[in-house]
């Protein structure tokens, strides 16, 4: 990898226009202060940063299910998914993964299979920290079918920056492991819904990556891990 891939990463078709936005209003603001103007470059720079979509190794064993999201686990509990996406209501372990507006924000699918179900859901505009942004917050959710006829729940959160969420798949698609489905603007939370008796393998607090970090494996007895903050 060259030094330059570090830290020029490429950006998601997305953000172009935003970028386009923000550089327009740099531009703008250099004609009034030269202050102002390098104030508006910086925050250009952080659009596209924003937007950032690199590529990720994805481990393709049998049964892994991996982060849908950048972020921080800021939550697992039980909680029964979205009702509108028709499937058990029994309560399943949920991993919340929180997004800052400094993480990438392009989502991949936690597991491969085929799209059940979409529905979105509008909503408030919580921060997508709280517990309460799962049940009050805008969202849209997906059921896969796995292989193996288990079903996992993936749902994009709007937090409270995030006004949009984008959604690239549709009913029917076939996804891989750790491909991209969507994304969601400036702050938000990606929720995954574990199949019934399976344990995270991730603790609260920990740093994931999209379509790397392994948050369950379905083949494994392993018990809940906990974690140690140095």
């Amino acid at each position: 990898m060259k030094m330059r891939d570090t830290f020029l990463k490429p950006m998601h078709p997305e953000g172009r226009r935003f970028v386009a936005i923000f550089a327009a209003i740099a531009a703008a603001l250099f004609l009034v202060s030269s202050i102002l103007g390098w104030v508006g470059v910086g925050l250009t720079v952080w659009c596209y940063y924003f937007f950032r979509d690199p590529k990720r190794v994805t481990p393709i064993r049998d049964g892994l299910i991996v982060s849908p999201a950048d972020g921080i686990v800021s939550l697992i509990e039980k909680a029964v998914p979205p009702p509108e996406l028709g499937m058990s209501d029994q309560a399943l372990t949920r991993v919340s993964v929180f997004m800052s507006v400094f993480n990438c924000h392009v989502n991949r699918a936690p597991a491969g299979g085929k799209i059940s179900a979409i529905a979105y859901r509008p909503g408030k505009f919580f921060n997508a920290s709280l517990d309460k942004a799962s049940a009050d917050n805008e969202r849209n959710s997906l059921c896969i079918d796995m292989a193996d006829g288990r079903q996992i729940a993936v749902v994009q959160i709007a937090g409270l920056v995030a006004r949009r969420i984008v959604c690239f798949s549709a009913v029917g698609d076939v996804l891989k492991t750790g491909e991209r489905f969507g994304l969601i603007r400036f702050g938000s939370r990606l929720d995954v819904y574990l199949p019934e008796g399976v344990q995270p393998l991730v603790s609260l607090g920990q740093t994931m990556v999209a379509g790397e970090t392994v948050v369950a494996d379905l083949t494994s007895d392993e018990a809940a891990r906990s974690g140690r903050t140095d």
